[in-house]
């Protein structure tokens, strides 16, 4: 009997002692639940976003291939350094094509101006100068007939004959004078505008190709770094077709999505405090920039816990003071 005793309190005991470790165990994740909730539940969040910069496209209005490239890959340019180089034999052609239409056009605008040779007004001056004399003659013709027929020595027919003849030979002598004065003067006024208007429709066209010649130089517009170079030398490129990035590094700002829970002080025009892991320093930063981001972005549902639903929204900021070696793609963290 004392034996069987024993039995049931040591089984009793091991029940106990297996009760207890479970209701340990039961506490001690309790403990520690409640210990991750008053810690890690107070967290603060973290915004991170990047640095991005400008950027402008070297490119070519006209078609052409690859010479020379002038720059590598992360050099420094400034305003009128030479990028690039390129052959465009084409243009090269239209621009004796346009210089010969321009001579052409300056020939023609010229002989209008002069108006005609020497050897054709001295031929009219002369026919002038006949004409005269041929009226001179044809009026005292005229005279001595007429004093004739006053005194009744001829009849009315033979003078009004020799009126006749001086008034055609009247008429001769203002169309030689006529045709003088034209030589003289050379081409009418219509022409000379229209030869001068070629001419301006040359000098045009001469431009033009000038402006294409000059494309085969490309030079940099704004002073930057060299992000990315496409084309190899001795490849073809069409128009417009991308030759290198320019990064306009004094053009740099932060990006960030912030939920909209998040934007706190986010507004613009509001100074905050981001900071830089790749410095281990903080930098202020002014908001300049806000925008939603649309249905399509970033969106958090909190439907389900009877609550609203969140959107996402992009802000740029630009730093308030310039810190050295702040490069593109480097990390921004806001508290």
């Amino acid at each position: 009997m004392a034996h069987y005793n024993n039995i049931f309190m040591s089984a009793k005991t091991q029940h106990n002692n297996i009760l207890l470790a479970i209701l340990g165990f039961a506490a001690a994740v309790a403990i520690v639940a409640l210990i991750g909730f008053f810690t890690l539940g107070r967290d603060p969040e973290f915004i991170q976003g990047q640095v991005e910069v400008s950027e402008y496209r070297v490119s070519s209005k006209v078609p052409g291939r690859i010479l020379e490239i002038r720059v590598k890959e992360g050099d420094f340019v400034k305003v009128g350094d030479t990028l690039a180089i390129l052959d465009a034999p084409e243009v090269r052609a239209k621009m004796e094509q346009a210089q010969s239409a321009e001579n052409a056009a300056a020939a023609l605008e010229m002989k209008a101006q002069n108006g005609a040779r020497e050897e054709q007004i001295r031929g009219a001056y002369n026919l002038l100068q006949q004409a005269k004399a041929g009226l001179e003659i044809a009026e005292k013709s005229y005279q001595r007939i007429q004093r004739l027929y006053d005194e009744g020595v001829v009849s009315a027919q033979k003078r009004d004959e020799v009126y006749a003849s001086y008034k055609a030979m009247e008429a001769q002598c203002k169309a030689a004078e006529s045709q003088y004065d034209m030589a003289r003067n050379g081409a009418r006024r219509e022409d000379k505008l229209a030869a001068a208007a070629q001419v301006g429709r040359a000098k045009g066209a001469v431009q033009e190709v000038t402006s294409y010649i000059h494309e085969t130089v490309q030079i940099a517009q704004m002073e930057g770094e060299v992000s990315d170079i496409f084309p190899k030398v001795g490849e073809l490129i069409g128009t417009g077709s991308p030759i290198m990035n320019i990064s306009i590094m004094k053009d740099m700002w932060g990006t960030f999505n912030v939920r909209e829970d998040q934007l706190g002080d986010l507004a613009v025009g509001k100074t905050f405090t981001a900071f830089v892991p790749a410095f281990n320093k903080n930098i202020q930063m002014k908001v300049y920039y806000m925008k939603d981001q649309g249905s399509y972005a970033v969106w958090k549902a909190t439907k389900a816990n009877g609550q609203y639903d969140l959107k996402t929204f992009e802000v740029k900021a630009r730093p308030v003071e310039k810190m050295e070696g702040l490069r593109p793609g480097m990390s921004l963290i806001i508290k």
